[in-house]
């Protein structure tokens, strides 16, 4: 009686478990999570972008420092053919 009971439990709980993952091939649903999932790779790409901005900036005042490019130095062109 007890293995039964144990194996008609059983069989519930994966008819359950096959249904929700049956539901979860349904075009709706499948198109909702790859629209989240782009979302949020945007907003990871955009993250990511200014973490580089953030940093490419900062590698720049130092570079500038370090070789004392700070002060724009006065060129002369030539008027003649423009360089």
């Amino acid at each position: 009686m007890i293995r039964r009971l144990f194996y008609m439990a059983l069989g519930a709980y994966i008819a359950v478990w096959v249904m929700r993952k049956l539901q979860a091939l349904k075009p709706d649903h499948i198109a909702r999570r790859a629209a989240d999932r782009a979302v949020g790779l945007a907003g990871e790409a955009r993250l990511f972008a200014d973490e580089v901005r953030r940093l490419s900036a900062g590698r720049e005042t130092e570079l500038r420092a370090r070789f004392g490019l700070d002060t724009l130095k006065e060129t002369h062109y030539d008027v003649k053919d423009g360089r």
